[in-house]
């Protein structure tokens, strides 16, 4: 068996959660589909176990197998979504900060000759 990754081992608790929520919903959608796992794994093209941990959450599980479980489901437009760049409010804030820090320095002179044309 492969040794497991360090970044599985590191996993932050919300992102664990965040797994284990989503492998949940997975099984709901499949029991509403009335699919047992058997038929699903088929479908999803991986084994009992497979689909098992990856209805558990379990970090390990491809995300090639997620995406695959998404779009039997009608889901996959969501997966690009959880990367959008516009949502990315850490970036929003680094970009904030670079601009005031920029702002900052810039030199009383190039300030007031700023003011005197009439911009900020």
């Amino acid at each position: 068996m492969p040794k497991a990754s360090d970044a599985l081992a590191t996993l932050p608790p919300a992102a664990a959660q965040a797994l284990i929520r989503l492998g949940e919903n997975l099984a709901i959608a499949r029991v509403r589909r009335k699919e047992s796992q058997r038929v699903w794994a088929k479908r999803l093209g991986v084994s009992i176990p497979t689909l098992i941990r990856l209805e558990q959450g379990d970090p390990g599980v491809s995300v090639g197998i997620l995406a695959t479980a998404l779009w039997m489901m009608g889901r996959v437009q969501a997966l690009p979504q959880l990367a959008d760049p516009q949502e990315d409010r850490g970036a929003l804030e680094m970009d904030v900060r670079e601009a005031l820090r920029r702002r900052a320095a810039r030199s009383p002179a190039s300030a007031q000759a700023g003011r005197k044309r009439g911009s900020p």
